[in-house]
Protein backbone atom coordinates (compact mmCIF):
# COMPACT_ATOMS: atom_id res chain seq x y z
CA UNK A 1 0.00 0.00 0.00
CA UNK A 2 3.00 2.46 0.76
CA UNK A 3 4.27 2.89 -2.35
CA UNK A 4 0.66 3.07 -4.42
CA UNK A 5 -0.01 5.75 -1.28
CA UNK A 6 2.49 7.99 -1.53
CA UNK A 7 1.48 7.99 -5.66
CA UNK A 8 -1.37 8.63 -5.29
CA UNK A 9 -0.41 11.84 -2.97
CA UNK A 10 2.39 12.37 -5.26
CA UNK A 11 -0.30 13.05 -8.27
CA UNK A 12 -2.54 15.20 -6.56
CA UNK A 13 0.47 17.76 -5.30
CA UNK A 14 1.36 17.95 -8.95
CA UNK A 15 -2.33 19.70 -9.55
CA UNK A 16 -1.86 23.35 -8.87
CA UNK A 17 -5.30 23.84 -6.97
CA UNK A 18 -4.56 26.90 -5.15
CA UNK A 19 -8.13 28.26 -4.40
CA UNK A 20 -8.13 31.09 -6.91
CA UNK A 21 -8.26 28.47 -9.89
CA UNK A 22 -10.50 25.54 -10.88
CA UNK A 23 -10.10 22.69 -8.54
CA UNK A 24 -11.92 20.90 -11.64
CA UNK A 25 -8.50 18.95 -12.89
CA UNK A 26 -8.06 17.42 -9.40
CA UNK A 27 -11.64 16.01 -9.57
CA UNK A 28 -11.08 15.09 -12.45
CA UNK A 29 -8.50 12.89 -11.71
CA UNK A 30 -10.12 11.31 -8.48
CA UNK A 31 -13.51 10.64 -10.54
CA UNK A 32 -11.31 9.13 -13.41
CA UNK A 33 -9.90 6.79 -10.84
CA UNK A 34 -12.74 6.07 -8.64
CA UNK A 35 -15.81 5.54 -11.53
CA UNK A 36 -13.07 3.21 -13.03
CA UNK A 37 -13.08 0.75 -9.84
CA UNK A 38 -16.91 1.05 -9.47
CA UNK A 39 -17.61 3.86 -7.47
CA UNK A 40 -20.95 5.80 -8.53
CA UNK A 41 -19.71 9.24 -9.11
CA UNK A 42 -21.69 12.67 -8.95
CA UNK A 43 -20.36 16.52 -9.43
CA UNK A 44 -21.72 19.30 -7.56
CA UNK A 45 -20.88 22.07 -10.28
CA UNK A 46 -20.67 26.30 -9.68
CA UNK A 47 -18.91 29.30 -10.38
CA UNK A 48 -16.61 31.17 -7.73
CA UNK A 49 -17.32 34.63 -7.64
CA UNK A 50 -14.75 35.35 -10.21
CA UNK A 51 -16.48 32.66 -12.49
CA UNK A 52 -14.15 30.51 -12.26
CA UNK A 53 -15.30 26.99 -12.56
CA UNK A 54 -14.98 24.82 -9.53
CA UNK A 55 -17.31 21.53 -8.41
CA UNK A 56 -17.89 19.19 -5.85
CA UNK A 57 -17.21 15.18 -5.91
CA UNK A 58 -19.53 12.63 -5.01
CA UNK A 59 -18.08 9.52 -4.92
CA UNK A 60 -20.63 6.12 -3.30
CA UNK A 61 -20.97 3.02 -3.18
CA UNK A 62 -23.78 1.65 -2.06
CA UNK A 63 -27.62 2.71 -1.94
CA UNK A 64 -29.42 4.92 0.61
CA UNK A 65 -27.88 6.85 3.30
CA UNK A 66 -24.43 6.49 3.93
CA UNK A 67 -22.98 4.99 7.52
CA UNK A 68 -20.01 7.25 6.70
CA UNK A 69 -18.97 9.64 4.62
CA UNK A 70 -14.90 10.80 4.48
CA UNK A 71 -14.51 14.38 3.49
CA UNK A 72 -11.40 16.01 1.78
CA UNK A 73 -11.57 19.55 0.70
CA UNK A 74 -9.48 19.70 -2.74
CA UNK A 75 -8.34 23.48 -2.56
CA UNK A 76 -5.06 24.74 -1.13
CA UNK A 77 -3.61 28.15 -0.53
CA UNK A 78 -1.11 29.93 -3.08
CA UNK A 79 2.06 28.77 -3.21
CA UNK A 80 5.41 31.65 -2.38
CA UNK A 81 7.14 32.14 -5.69
CA UNK A 82 10.05 30.96 -3.70
CA UNK A 83 9.11 27.92 -3.30
CA UNK A 84 10.10 26.33 -7.20
CA UNK A 85 9.17 21.98 -5.98
CA UNK A 86 6.09 22.73 -4.64
CA UNK A 87 4.47 20.96 -6.91
CA UNK A 88 6.81 17.84 -7.03
CA UNK A 89 6.18 15.73 -3.79
CA UNK A 90 9.80 14.78 -2.35
CA UNK A 91 10.96 12.91 0.28
CA UNK A 92 13.61 13.66 3.45
CA UNK A 93 14.18 12.25 6.70
CA UNK A 94 10.68 10.74 6.92
CA UNK A 95 8.67 13.46 5.49
CA UNK A 96 7.04 13.97 2.72
CA UNK A 97 6.85 18.13 0.69
CA UNK A 98 4.78 19.67 -1.54
CA UNK A 99 2.11 21.83 -1.44
CA UNK A 100 -1.85 20.23 -0.33
CA UNK A 101 1.13 17.42 1.31
CA UNK A 102 -0.29 18.68 4.58
CA UNK A 103 -3.06 20.18 4.10
CA UNK A 104 -4.95 18.28 2.67
CA UNK A 105 -4.31 16.21 -0.40
CA UNK A 106 -2.60 13.73 2.19
CA UNK A 107 -6.12 13.14 3.47
CA UNK A 108 -7.67 12.60 0.18
CA UNK A 109 -4.92 10.18 -0.56
CA UNK A 110 -5.94 8.53 2.61
CA UNK A 111 -9.03 8.27 1.63
CA UNK A 112 -9.00 7.15 -1.49
CA UNK A 113 -6.45 4.65 -1.16
CA UNK A 114 -8.83 3.08 2.06
CA UNK A 115 -11.56 3.04 0.56
CA UNK A 116 -10.76 1.19 -2.66
CA UNK A 117 -8.75 -1.62 -0.29
CA UNK A 118 -12.56 -1.75 1.82
CA UNK A 119 -14.78 -1.68 -1.59
CA UNK A 120 -14.66 -5.43 -1.95
CA UNK A 121 -15.94 -5.90 1.78
CA UNK A 122 -18.84 -3.24 2.07
CA UNK A 123 -21.92 -3.92 3.11
CA UNK A 124 -23.57 -0.75 3.81
CA UNK A 125 -23.15 2.45 2.09
CA UNK A 126 -20.18 4.64 2.18
CA UNK A 127 -19.55 8.40 0.29
CA UNK A 128 -16.51 9.93 -0.27
CA UNK A 129 -16.80 14.07 -0.68
CA UNK A 130 -14.53 16.41 -2.09
CA UNK A 131 -14.87 19.84 -2.06
CA UNK A 132 -13.69 23.19 -3.55
CA UNK A 133 -12.96 26.39 -1.34
CA UNK A 134 -12.82 25.03 2.32
CA UNK A 135 -9.52 27.85 2.07
CA UNK A 136 -12.34 30.43 0.90
CA UNK A 137 -14.97 29.81 3.46
CA UNK A 138 -16.21 26.21 3.17
CA UNK A 139 -18.16 27.64 -0.09
CA UNK A 140 -17.75 24.26 -1.86
CA UNK A 141 -19.68 22.47 1.46
CA UNK A 142 -21.89 25.38 1.66
CA UNK A 143 -23.18 24.75 -1.86
CA UNK A 144 -23.37 21.10 -1.23
CA UNK A 145 -25.67 22.19 1.78
CA UNK A 146 -27.65 24.70 -0.56
CA UNK A 147 -28.09 21.60 -2.68
CA UNK A 148 -28.76 19.02 -0.36
CA UNK A 149 -26.51 17.04 -1.43
CA UNK A 150 -24.17 14.81 0.46
CA UNK A 151 -26.13 13.58 3.49
CA UNK A 152 -24.63 10.57 6.02
CA UNK A 153 -24.82 9.52 9.34
CA UNK A 154 -21.40 9.92 10.08
CA UNK A 155 -18.33 12.36 8.58
CA UNK A 156 -14.82 12.11 8.70
CA UNK A 157 -13.01 15.50 7.89
CA UNK A 158 -10.20 15.66 6.99
CA UNK A 159 -7.45 18.09 8.36
CA UNK A 160 -3.54 17.86 9.54
CA UNK A 161 -4.82 17.34 13.34
CA UNK A 162 -1.71 14.94 14.13
CA UNK A 163 -4.03 11.98 14.21
CA UNK A 164 -5.85 12.97 16.63
CA UNK A 165 -9.75 13.27 16.46
CA UNK A 166 -11.27 16.31 16.75
CA UNK A 167 -14.80 16.66 17.84
CA UNK A 168 -15.96 20.21 18.18
CA UNK A 169 -14.21 23.51 16.13
CA UNK A 170 -15.26 27.36 16.94
CA UNK A 171 -17.27 29.02 14.66
CA UNK A 172 -16.17 31.82 11.99
CA UNK A 173 -17.30 35.29 11.45
CA UNK A 174 -16.73 38.42 9.57
CA UNK A 175 -18.09 42.28 9.28
CA UNK A 176 -16.50 44.75 7.47
CA UNK A 177 -16.58 48.53 8.72
CA UNK A 178 -16.36 51.61 7.62
CA UNK A 179 -16.02 54.66 9.44
CA UNK A 180 -16.46 57.71 7.67
CA UNK A 181 -15.29 61.59 7.98
CA UNK A 182 -14.90 64.68 6.19
CA UNK A 183 -11.89 65.36 3.84
CA UNK A 184 -9.88 68.87 4.42
CA UNK A 185 -6.59 69.86 4.08
CA UNK A 186 -4.61 68.51 7.07
CA UNK A 187 -3.29 72.00 7.81
CA UNK A 188 -6.90 72.98 9.30
CA UNK A 189 -7.85 69.40 11.62
CA UNK A 190 -11.12 71.88 12.68
CA UNK A 191 -12.27 72.24 9.05
CA UNK A 192 -12.85 68.42 8.31
CA UNK A 193 -13.56 65.30 10.72
CA UNK A 194 -10.87 62.06 10.40
CA UNK A 195 -12.37 58.98 9.72
CA UNK A 196 -8.81 57.40 11.11
CA UNK A 197 -9.07 59.29 14.60
CA UNK A 198 -12.80 58.13 14.93
CA UNK A 199 -11.93 54.25 13.74
CA UNK A 200 -8.83 54.42 16.79
CA UNK A 201 -11.95 55.56 18.99
CA UNK A 202 -13.80 52.25 18.01
CA UNK A 203 -11.11 50.41 17.87
CA UNK A 204 -10.53 51.05 21.73
CA UNK A 205 -13.94 50.37 22.88
CA UNK A 206 -13.64 46.72 20.81
CA UNK A 207 -10.32 45.92 22.20
CA UNK A 208 -11.80 46.53 25.70
CA UNK A 209 -14.71 44.20 24.94
CA UNK A 210 -12.57 41.68 23.57
CA UNK A 211 -10.70 41.30 26.60
CA UNK A 212 -13.45 41.72 29.02
CA UNK A 213 -17.09 41.34 28.35
CA UNK A 214 -16.43 38.83 25.26
CA UNK A 215 -14.49 36.46 27.42
CA UNK A 216 -17.73 35.83 29.95
CA UNK A 217 -18.68 32.85 28.32
CA UNK A 218 -16.03 30.09 28.82
CA UNK A 219 -15.77 26.08 27.60
CA UNK A 220 -12.60 24.63 28.94
CA UNK A 221 -12.66 22.09 26.34
CA UNK A 222 -11.26 24.87 24.38
CA UNK A 223 -7.98 26.83 24.40
CA UNK A 224 -8.31 29.61 24.55
CA UNK A 225 -11.80 28.95 26.45
CA UNK A 226 -13.78 31.94 25.44
CA UNK A 227 -14.74 33.46 22.14
CA UNK A 228 -12.08 35.75 20.55
CA UNK A 229 -12.09 39.13 18.55
CA UNK A 230 -9.33 40.17 16.04
CA UNK A 231 -8.78 42.87 13.53
CA UNK A 232 -6.86 41.75 11.28
CA UNK A 233 -7.12 44.60 8.62
CA UNK A 234 -7.09 48.38 8.41
CA UNK A 235 -7.00 50.70 5.55
CA UNK A 236 -7.65 54.28 5.42
CA UNK A 237 -6.91 57.58 3.79
CA UNK A 238 -5.91 58.99 0.51
CA UNK A 239 -2.52 61.21 1.43
CA UNK A 240 -0.44 62.24 3.89
CA UNK A 241 -1.77 66.00 4.07
CA UNK A 242 -5.69 65.13 3.36
CA UNK A 243 -8.12 64.66 6.56
CA UNK A 244 -8.77 60.97 5.83
CA UNK A 245 -12.82 60.56 5.12
CA UNK A 246 -13.20 57.02 5.26
CA UNK A 247 -11.03 54.30 7.58
CA UNK A 248 -11.82 50.58 7.03
CA UNK A 249 -11.01 47.44 9.16
CA UNK A 250 -12.30 43.69 9.11
CA UNK A 251 -13.34 42.58 12.53
CA UNK A 252 -13.06 38.48 12.87
CA UNK A 253 -15.06 36.34 15.89
CA UNK A 254 -14.88 32.97 16.43
CA UNK A 255 -17.86 31.84 19.04
CA UNK A 256 -17.92 28.81 21.07
CA UNK A 257 -20.23 26.50 19.48
CA UNK A 258 -24.13 26.84 20.75
CA UNK A 259 -23.44 30.53 20.74
CA UNK A 260 -25.22 32.77 18.89
CA UNK A 261 -22.87 34.08 15.97
CA UNK A 262 -25.16 37.19 16.11
CA UNK A 263 -24.20 38.37 19.25
CA UNK A 264 -20.74 39.87 18.22
CA UNK A 265 -22.38 41.67 15.21
CA UNK A 266 -24.74 42.97 17.62
CA UNK A 267 -22.33 44.19 19.89
CA UNK A 268 -20.36 45.83 17.52
CA UNK A 269 -23.49 47.45 16.37
CA UNK A 270 -23.55 48.48 20.13
CA UNK A 271 -20.33 50.11 20.44
CA UNK A 272 -20.56 51.94 16.66
CA UNK A 273 -23.85 53.32 18.64
CA UNK A 274 -21.94 54.36 21.75
CA UNK A 275 -19.21 56.63 19.50
CA UNK A 276 -22.45 58.15 17.62
CA UNK A 277 -23.53 59.68 20.89
CA UNK A 278 -20.25 60.71 22.56
CA UNK A 279 -19.28 62.41 19.30
CA UNK A 280 -22.37 63.61 16.90
CA UNK A 281 -21.67 63.63 13.72
CA UNK A 282 -20.02 60.49 14.16
CA UNK A 283 -20.74 57.51 11.20
CA UNK A 284 -19.75 54.08 10.50
CA UNK A 285 -21.37 51.31 8.52
CA UNK A 286 -21.20 47.79 9.63
CA UNK A 287 -21.27 45.03 7.44
CA UNK A 288 -21.34 41.53 8.17
CA UNK A 289 -19.67 39.14 5.47
CA UNK A 290 -19.12 35.44 7.11
CA UNK A 291 -21.50 33.58 9.81
CA UNK A 292 -20.09 30.09 10.15
CA UNK A 293 -21.15 28.49 13.22
CA UNK A 294 -19.07 26.07 15.24
CA UNK A 295 -19.80 22.01 15.72
CA UNK A 296 -19.81 20.39 18.97
CA UNK A 297 -19.98 16.55 18.85
CA UNK A 298 -19.94 14.81 21.89
CA UNK A 299 -17.48 12.77 22.80
CA UNK A 300 -19.21 10.04 23.87
CA UNK A 301 -20.07 9.33 19.71
CA UNK A 302 -19.51 6.25 17.99
CA UNK A 303 -17.32 7.68 15.14
CA UNK A 304 -15.34 9.82 17.87
CA UNK A 305 -15.51 7.05 20.33
CA UNK A 306 -13.99 4.88 17.20
CA UNK A 307 -11.20 6.61 15.99
CA UNK A 308 -10.25 7.27 19.95
CA UNK A 309 -9.69 3.91 20.03
CA UNK A 310 -8.03 3.06 17.20
CA UNK A 311 -5.14 5.86 17.27
CA UNK A 312 -5.21 5.76 21.36
CA UNK A 313 -5.39 9.55 21.14
CA UNK A 314 -8.20 11.35 23.35
CA UNK A 315 -10.57 13.39 20.79
CA UNK A 316 -10.05 17.57 21.48
CA UNK A 317 -11.30 20.75 20.44
CA UNK A 318 -9.76 23.30 18.30
CA UNK A 319 -10.19 27.14 17.89
CA UNK A 320 -9.95 26.95 13.85
CA UNK A 321 -12.78 26.73 11.68
CA UNK A 322 -13.47 23.27 9.05
CA UNK A 323 -16.29 21.84 7.16
CA UNK A 324 -17.71 20.35 10.10
CA UNK A 325 -20.79 23.20 10.73
CA UNK A 326 -22.09 22.02 6.99
CA UNK A 327 -21.53 18.07 7.54
CA UNK A 328 -23.74 19.10 10.70
CA UNK A 329 -26.49 20.67 8.15
CA UNK A 330 -26.18 17.55 6.00
CA UNK A 331 -26.99 15.21 9.00
CA UNK A 332 -23.76 13.95 9.71
CA UNK A 333 -22.28 13.55 13.48
CA UNK A 334 -18.65 15.19 12.25
CA UNK A 335 -15.53 14.52 13.48
CA UNK A 336 -12.21 16.05 12.12
CA UNK A 337 -9.02 13.76 11.69
CA UNK A 338 -6.17 13.67 9.72
CA UNK A 339 -2.07 13.18 9.12
CA UNK A 340 -0.20 16.16 9.78
CA UNK A 341 0.23 18.91 12.02
CA UNK A 342 -1.73 22.43 11.31
CA UNK A 343 1.72 24.41 12.16
CA UNK A 344 3.33 22.56 8.87
CA UNK A 345 0.17 23.99 6.84
CA UNK A 346 0.42 27.34 5.09
CA UNK A 347 3.62 27.86 4.55
CA UNK A 348 6.69 26.77 2.45
CA UNK A 349 8.16 23.63 3.16
CA UNK A 350 4.79 22.25 3.55
CA UNK A 351 4.86 18.05 4.50
CA UNK A 352 3.36 15.40 6.31
CA UNK A 353 5.51 12.59 7.95
CA UNK A 354 4.89 9.74 6.06
CA UNK A 355 4.41 7.75 9.16
CA UNK A 356 1.53 9.26 9.61
CA UNK A 357 0.19 9.34 6.07
CA UNK A 358 0.33 5.46 5.80
CA UNK A 359 -1.24 5.11 9.54
CA UNK A 360 -4.06 7.75 8.56
CA UNK A 361 -4.58 5.43 5.90
CA UNK A 362 -5.33 1.97 7.67
CA UNK A 363 -7.14 3.81 10.49
CA UNK A 364 -9.28 5.16 7.82
CA UNK A 365 -9.78 1.55 6.02
CA UNK A 366 -10.94 0.46 9.64
CA UNK A 367 -13.29 2.99 10.24
CA UNK A 368 -14.98 1.88 6.82
CA UNK A 369 -15.30 -1.61 7.69
CA UNK A 370 -16.86 -1.34 10.94
CA UNK A 371 -19.23 1.51 9.76
CA UNK A 372 -19.61 0.09 6.63
CA UNK A 373 -18.37 -3.52 6.74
Amino acid sequence: MSDRLVELLAELVAIDSTSTRSNVPVIDALELRLSALGFACERVRYADEAGVEKANLLARVGDGLPELALVGHTDCVPIDVTWTDALRLSERDGNLYGRGACDTQTFIAAAVTAAVKAKARLHRPLLLVFTADEELGCEGAKQLVEAKKGHCRRAIIGEPTGLTPIRANKGYCLADVEVRGAEGHSAYPDQGASAIFRAARLLAKLEAYAKGPLRAATNPAFAPPFPTLNVGLLSGGKARNVIPGACRFTVEWRPLPGQAVEAVLRDVERLRDECAREEPGFEASVTPLRMDQGYDTPAGADVVEFLARETGKAAACVAFGTEGPQLVQLGATPVVFGPGDIAAAHRTGEHVPRAQLERAAAVLEAAILHFCG
